[in-house]
């Protein structure tokens, strides 16, 4: 007997990106995007100064990926299209290598009854677009709209799900406010600029794909991270929270789903004269182009309190003039990367988009546990027996399937990642996959205890 049982034609999967897996290789025609610039600038911010280049070599191994995912119990997986691969410069040329590489991709995960979910932007700017300010830059969104319609023309007749952005807040905070994204800027009129033209392009891209009739549906993946106050009976904490919320969730949780900027950021923006430049349309077409459907990426809470420090102004304003965090006792972590773990986050966002956002269609596109050292947990089979992970994602699908049963629109579970990919600066350091990669054994992969177990949840559509 089921415990758990999830919604007919449920999605089982995982979620992976273009620049996170694929490598490069002599000849494959790809141009350079921020990271691989960025690599080649400072490598030794790169964990074990591992790059992009190396990655897990996808470009070349899909397929055996493929039966794997398989073996794994995948009936859909996430991966993105890197704009640097298709068009090299960003704007252009396509190159015909990457469309072959694409179309044999999609056409391999359809053959073995998994459905490829498209998303178009996964942190991974063009550097010729970039060394022009990239999402500074107006004329990046209306690039950004060709890179869009030059994929849906390419694969849209079989690729029936698209993603406009993955966690279009992270190049905001990483680029343009904290400094872990290139160009590593600490200015915040950019990063509102930055997140405008963002929302902009997602917009004018899910108008494209209306407008082309391709029969699926288009969306965007959000990482949506509850901001909880120390006291919900102190009104300051709730209204730090609330403002927390406005700059890190809801500044696109909202023109996504409602068309509209949430109402304490617009006011805080206009406040400190940071307006960003439009032109007359813009919130017009915001308006009118929602999503289809809302992926969210789930890790971790954010405890937020009133603010009690000292205000940092050496670069100017920041989003943290108006609240603290919180660093909440007693609370469960994962060491590793330094994350709260709190499995009912992911039940308090989908109560949420129900009883706050139409109760939209969505689905959670990533949740995941990144552990360092998993080497230590390898048994006498060479198997990986992360018995953590798996009570990572039991202990958050409990929290999802009790979402379903009151009501919420939630369609699927994917978890970050497939195989363990290459993550940023971090590169190799946390292990987050269902399937090992072996760098030192030519990326040779095995799948984990995690893996097998998914499996059967898939198999049984529940546990």
């Amino acid at each position: 007997m089921m415990e758990y049982q999830f919604p007919k034609d449920f999605w089982w999967g995982s979620a992976a990106s273009g620049p996170q897996t694929e490598g490069t290789y002599e000849g494959d025609g790809k141009g350079p995007s921020i990271w691989d610039h960025w690599y080649q600038e400072e490598p030794g911010k790169f964990f074990d100064g591992v790059g992009p280049s190396d990655t897990s070599q996808v470009y070349k191994r899909y397929r055996e990926d493929i039966q794997l995912m398989k073996a794994t119990g995948h009936n859909s997986f996430r991966t993105s299209i890197q704009w640097s691969r298709l068009i090299p410069e960003g704007t252009g040329e396509v190159n015909q290598s990457a469309v072959a590489f694409y179309n044999d991709y999609i056409d391999e995960l359809i053959a073995n009854g998994i459905e490829p979910f498209m998303n178009l932007y996964h942190f991974d700017m063009p550097m010729a677009l970039q060394e022009k300010g990239g999402w500074l830059n107006r004329e990046t969104v209306d690039a950004y709209v060709v890179f869009a319609k030059t994929c849906f023309t390419l694969f849209g007749d079989r690729v029936k799900k698209w993603f406009t952005h993955n966690e279009p807040i992270v190049p905001v905070e990483g680029g343009y406010l904290y400094q872990f994204h290139y160009p590593n800027e600490i200015n915040m009129k950019q990063a509102v600029q930055v997140g405008f033209h963002e929302n902009l392009a997602s917009a004018q891209a899910i108008a494209a794909y209306h407008q082309m009739d391709l029969g699926g549906e288009i969306g965007i993946i959000l990482n949506l991270t509850p901001s909880y106050p120390r006291d919900a009976n102190n009104p300051e904490d709730v209204k730090a929270a609330a403002i927390a919320d406005a700059f890190f969730n809801r500044s696109f949780l909202d023109p996504a789903v409602k068309g509209t900027f949430p109402e304490e950021l617009v006011t805080i923006i206009k406040e400190l004269d940071m307006c960003p430049d439009m032109q007359a349309e813009d919130l017009t077409t915001i308006k009118e182009n929602t999503v289809d459907l809302l992926g969210i990426n789930y890790y971790q809470p954010r405890r937020i309190k009133a603010k009690e420090s000292a205000m940092d102004h050496s670069h100017g304003p920041m989003p943290d003039d108006y609240f603290d965090t919180y660093d909440m006792p007693g609370k469960k972590m994962n060491p590793y990367r330094g994350w709260e773990i709190y499995e009912k986050g992911i039940y308090d966002i989908l109560t949420n988009t129900r009883e706050n956002y139409g109760n939209i269609k969505c689905y959670i596109s990533e949740n995941g546990m990144g552990v360092e050292g998993e080497g230590r947990f390898i048994n006498d089979q060479g198997v990986i027996e992360d018995d953590y992970r798996i009570a990572f994602v039991s202990d958050h699908l409990k929290y999802v399937h009790q979402a379903i049963q009151e009501g919420t629109n939630c369609v699927g579970y994917h978890m970050w990642t497939c195989m363990d990919n290459w993550s940023w600066t971090n590169a190799y350091k946390n292990r987050y996959g269902f399937i090992s990669v072996d760098l030192a054994n030519d990326a040779k992969r095995t799948i984990k205890k995690s893996g097998h177990w998914f499996k059967e949840v898939a198999d049984q559509n529940g546990f």
